[in-house]
């Protein structure tokens, strides 16, 4: 026990008396300092932005993922980071109707926003082969900041002429904007795009769309590295009401 070896020490050389020791733990508390935000983090707050609540699904992947072979496809990375949009910022794309080039060939349109992003049987949507456009009205104009797209992840796929694109009419005609396009020989014939084919995870694809003002959102796609179908999980848009 801590008080009997000291009183031990004072009998022994009571000449001496044992003097008090200062205490390194107290003292390196004294002078530490709290962490720094990460860098984003710390942007982020200076900026008035807040992370986006993005609800992910499990990772679900059926077997070994096999090998994919695609031209211009990006190397897997970590996980995504947080994303900062302005506080009040949601998903404003959650039940509203989505209308298509094609009849789904399993599923009906309203599963495209029914805010299941699970990699199950029942919550996907499946469109028969060829270039496929799906188009979401919010509603309403809203400045938009991010796009999430969930093709299919229940396996490891690519998917070919991935284009997002927002506009002010249904028609598309009217301030088009394109925000994501992957198509490499304009095959789409919305221009040859530069952005990197990607594999589908759990993750989704988050396209920023840096606030961009629009009222409708149109999807592109035209098969996958697995098979010639087209299919969308979900697909969430976070944005605010345009002022």
């Amino acid at each position: 026990m801590p008080e009997k070896t000291e009183q031990k020490a004072v009998e022994e050389q009571p000449q001496k008396p044992q003097e008090p020791q200062a205490e390194p733990a107290k003292a390196e508390e004294k002078i530490e300092q709290a962490p720094k935000p990460e860098p984003d983090k710390q942007a982020g707050a200076e900026a008035g932005l807040v992370p986006l609540d993005i609800k992910l699904p499990k990772a679900a992947f059926i077997g070994t993922p096999e090998m994919v072979t695609v031209p211009n496809l990006e190397k897997p990375g970590e996980l995504r980071g947080p994303f900062y949009a302005p506080q009040g910022t949601t998903n404003i794309a959650a039940g509203k109707p989505v209308v298509c080039n094609q009849e789904p060939l399993i599923g009906d349109l309203g599963m495209i926003t029914d805010s299941d992003k699970e990699a199950s049987d029942g919550s996907f949507v499946e469109f028969l082969p060829g270039l496929n456009y799906s188009t979401i009205d919010l509603g309403a104009e809203y400045n938009i900041y991010a796009i999430v797209v969930w093709h299919y992840h229940m396996q490891a796929r690519v998917y070919f002429d991935v284009i997002v694109q927002v506009a002010d009419d249904a028609d598309f005609v009217t301030n088009v904007k394109t925000l994501f396009n992957n198509d490499i020989d304009n095959s789409a014939g919305q221009g040859v795009g530069t952005d990197k084919h990607y594999t589908e995870t759990f993750e989704g694809r988050l396209i920023d769309a840096k606030g961009v003002k629009a009222r409708y959102v149109r999807l592109y796609s035209n098969g996958n590295s697995g098979n010639e179908q087209n299919h969308y999980t979900e697909v969430e848009v976070y944005g605010k009401a345009a002022k």
